[in-house]
């Protein structure tokens, strides 16, 4: 019989929740059974194994970033959406570090096509053609942005700045604008 109250997306919202509290890494079925004081086995009727759960926690962190950054790029362009969109990664990282890593987890083809990914291609495109970027550089642009945030925020995430002036925002807001001069001079083939 199954436990009042638990259901699949109960159980992957706790499992988002431990994420962020002892890394995505680290959580499991079983992790998630203790959690809610019941047997392993019980968790079955709702996930078929850990990466089902890992799956399902990855595809509602890229929702949830999704949503984030639809809301803060409405109305903007250029700078300020490249601004507004670094933000969401970073401060969603800051928050969440857990669903952060489970957004960077590598989804099989199906689950791919069913994610919000898509949704962050095109706003991120959306962002850069307030650049006037066309094929093939507009790619390669999407790529160097999503390099750079996923970067700096990792290696911030994982303490690579606490250790020495300037301070890592006072660096942030410098390779924002870095990246914006890039962009409006983006170099010819």
């Amino acid at each position: 019989m199954v436990r009042a109250g638990l259901t699949t997306e109960r159980l992957v919202r706790a499992g988002a929740e431990l994420a962020d509290e002892v890394g995505f890494d680290q959580v499991t079925v079983s992790a998630l059974a203790r959690q809610f004081d019941v047997k392993t086995a019980s968790l079955y009727s709702h996930l078929k194994n850990s990466q089902d759960l890992r799956t399902r926690i990855a595809l509602l962190a890229l929702e949830e970033l999704a949503d984030r950054a639809a809301a803060a790029l409405a109305g903007r362009a250029g700078k300020d959406a490249l601004t507004a969109l670094a933000n969401v990664y970073r401060d969603y990282a800051a928050e969440h570090p857990g669903r952060y890593a489970a957004a960077q987890f590598r989804l099989d083809p199906e689950s791919a096509a069913a994610s919000a990914g898509g949704r962050h291609a095109h706003m991120t495109r959306a962002v850069l053609r307030g650049y006037d970027l066309t094929e093939p550089d507009q790619t390669h642009a999407v790529r160097l942005l999503g390099s750079v945030f996923h970067g700096y925020v990792s290696l911030e995430l994982a303490g690579g700045f606490s250790h020495s002036a300037p301070d890592s925002q006072e660096s942030w807001t410098r390779i924002l604008d870095s990246l914006d001069a890039l962009l409006r001079n983006w170099p010819a083939a």
